[in-house]
């Protein structure tokens, strides 16, 4: 299929998560980011600021991406981003770089005129980071004659809103009736989550594709791991925001019944929200316990944690794909999940899967992978899914 008139990726999340810790969402964006640069077909980002939308040519986004990487610091924050308040230092910087980098800019009601001027007719707006789904957006692109596609991530806040940030669900119910109603196609990380997706659609259901995430497992670099933090002895990790969803209090209740022989634990990740049961138990953790938290590390920090870890558990609740159980399997890590029908597709026969109402068959594995070494076979290899086949994929039909 012939490269499209343009591309237009949509960039307001990538700007907006500046100076945090990278998400599964945020790691899509910028896998997509990247891959574009490599295409051929004329290239446009855009984002929504603070004061209205910039515009970015092909050099613009190269040097965007550049900042992203940490290839180049970011500039100083000009007057404009300072007169909204409340707003983190990082985001001030990147708003103020992507000023001074766009091909133009203009306020949020001139956005149609933008794109028609710069943009050709037939043009294809890829939104992949759940940010910016709005009604002028969506009615911007229509007028400039674009082809709209939307990659769902899942719809968990639907399906699940009491682990949602308090204000978040009606928000989100709006996004998907919107996608419903006016998305071109659909991108969907699994088919699990197409299913799920159309499920909440109360109108009319896209026309959709399903391409898996690719999975690059991050290198390990035992270098960057702080002093004295591997344990001596055979561990397990779980990796994810510390929030209701992950359901890291399963986890806390099962080294509770296993009591002072349990094997290490390393929970690894930030605190989210909504989750302050947990957060007080995290806390009355003694330091020296068998259960440690463990933040701010690095990804290749973190890879050589979950590499050496004697088995990465996930309990979570609900997943629209899963990447951190595939990156362990990556790393040559066996993983014991929950059962959730999206994890048999994406991880397949190359997980251990228990339910959560089998707190014990947790307890058994857990008790037998401490004392076992990993098996080393080629047969239990996980064959990850690969960017390459997702935009395979996505960009035919983009």
């Amino acid at each position: 299929m012939p490269e499209p008139a343009a591309r237009l990726l949509d960039l307001t999340r990538s700007l907006r998560r500046v100076g945090r810790t990278a998400t599964g969402v945020d790691r899509v964006e910028l896998a997509y980011l990247s891959e574009l640069l490599t295409r051929d077909a004329p290239l446009y980002g855009v984002a929504r600021t603070a004061l209205g939308y910039v515009l970015l040519d092909r050099a613009g986004i190269q040097a965007f991406h550049d900042r992203l990487m940490g290839r180049v610091p970011w500039g100083r924050a000009d007057l404009l981003s300072r007169l909204p308040r409340g707003r983190n230092v990082a985001l001030m910087q990147a708003e103020s770089d992507l000023r001074r980098l766009s091909l133009t800019r203009c306020l949020p009601a001139f956005l149609p005129r933008m794109l028609r001027r710069y943009l050709p007719p037939g043009f294809v707006y890829l939104n992949v980071g759940h940010s910016n789904l709005t009604d002028r957006v969506f009615g911007a692109m229509k007028k400039a004659k674009a082809q709209v596609a939307v990659l769902i991530h899942d719809v968990i806040p639907l399906e699940y809103p009491a682990y949602q940030r308090p204000g978040t669900v009606a928000p989100f119910r709006v996004k998907i009736d919107r996608v419903s109603a006016q998305a071109d196609l659909v991108i969907y990380n699994s088919q699990d989550t197409q299913r799920r997706s159309e499920a909440q659609m109360r109108g009319r259901i896209p026309p959709a594709v399903v391409a898996h995430l690719g999975v690059d497992a991050p290198t390990p670099d035992v270098g960057e791991l702080p002093a004295g933090l591997l344990p001596k002895r055979p561990y397990f990790v779980i990796v994810g925001t510390i929030e209701p969803r992950k359901n890291h209090g399963f986890l806390l209740d099962l080294w509770q019944s296993m009591g002072p022989t349990a094997p290490p634990l390393l929970v690894c990740g930030s605190r989210g929200w909504n989750n302050s049961a947990v957060f007080d138990r995290l806390d009355q953790l003694p330091p020296d316990g068998t259960v440690q938290e463990i933040a701010g590390l690095s990804d290749n920090a973190l890879a050589t944690l979950v590499q050496g870890a004697a088995g990465m558990l996930f309990p979570s609740y609900a997943e629209g794909f899963g990447l951190p159980p595939a990156e362990a399997l990556s790393l040559g890590t066996r993983v014991l999940c929950n059962d959730l029908p999206v994890l048999h597709e994406v991880l397949g026969d190359k997980a251990v899967y228990a339910a959560l109402t089998e707190p014990y068959s947790w307890i058994r594995t857990i008790e037998d992978w401490a004392e076992t070494p990993p098996d080393p076979r080629p047969a239990t290899t996980f064959i990850a899914p690969t960017w390459a086949e997702h935009f395979k994929t996505v960009l035919k039909s983009t």
